[in-house]
């Protein structure tokens, strides 16, 4: 593993330690038709085993728990895995597993998982690749794969706006993939990859903002872009006088023959 891909991973750990109980009560991680629309797309029938891949605070974990036979669930943070455990006490929820994991050396066997999912955490693999050939690995035949996360666009001013604001508010981002990038890699891990579900994720900015602690200098730099953004980045992320926005966001959906 470079140092670079550590360096990476240790930003991440050391950024979502610090914000881990603001991501508990995010509405935009608790809630929303994206994680209704996982569970529909998951066809769980009460015996399957899931693993959520970057848990972040546990919301899609649980989601999943009660139409699963068990759910593991991997995160680099342990302050992020402490709050799935308290939010899985509280409802009660007793067939999730929580522990640390990193996504692209996943510590489990070949052909473990009926399921894999992942939501809004790819962003912040260094090597995506090496993560869905991971969980391509520990996919059962006939398994699927359900990767949610926030995509990017084809134009090139879109995406280096996207980029930019994401990375100000959140030093540990790395990219933002596209739709058809995700749908490639899928299908180099060997799986057979389509995109079921496109959809706005609708931003308060200022909520966006606090719940990373994102410093002042750099709230006032994502504004100010906002300000001078071209129309077309004004159209793509919908941006609001007030600053609220939207983001493109789509689950892709990976199949292992």
């Amino acid at each position: 593993m470079s140092s670079q891909t550590d360096s990476i991973k240790s930003a991440v750990n050391q950024q979502f330690s610090q914000v881990a109980a603001n991501y508990s009560t995010s509405a935009v991680h608790a809630a929303g038709a994206d994680l209704q629309k996982m569970v529909e797309l998951g066809r769980l029938t009460g015996v399957e085993r899931v693993l959520d891949a970057g848990c972040g605070a546990g919301h899609t974990a649980l989601a999943f728990a009660p139409f699963a036979r068990e759910v593991m669930a991997v995160d680099l943070s342990e302050a992020m895995l402490g709050q799935c455990r308290t939010l899985a006490a509280a409802r009660g929820i007793t067939n999730a597993d929580f522990r640390m994991g990193d996504v692209e050396q996943l510590d489990f066997g070949e052909g473990e998982f009926d399921l894999v999912v992942s939501r809004y955490s790819a962003h912040h693999w260094p090597h995506p690749q090496v993560a869905i050939n991971e969980f391509a690995r520990v996919l059962k035949p006939g398994g699927l794969l359900l990767l949610d996360d926030i995509v990017s666009y084809d134009s090139h001013m879109c995406d280096s706006y996207l980029q930019t604001i994401e990375v100000l508010r959140d030093p540990s981002h790395v990219r933002d993939h596209t739709p058809q990038q995700w749908c490639a890699m899928f299908a180099a891990a060997g799986l057979q990859a389509d995109v079921p579900y496109e959809g706005g994720v609708w931003i308060d900015f200022a909520s966006w903002v606090e719940r990373m602690n994102t410093p002042a200098t750099a709230v006032a730099a994502i504004q100010q872009l906002f300000g001078v953004a071209p129309a077309e980045v004004q159209q793509s992320l919908q941006i609001a006088p007030n600053g609220d926005f939207t983001f493109r966001g789509a689950i892709m959906r990976g199949a292992k023959a």
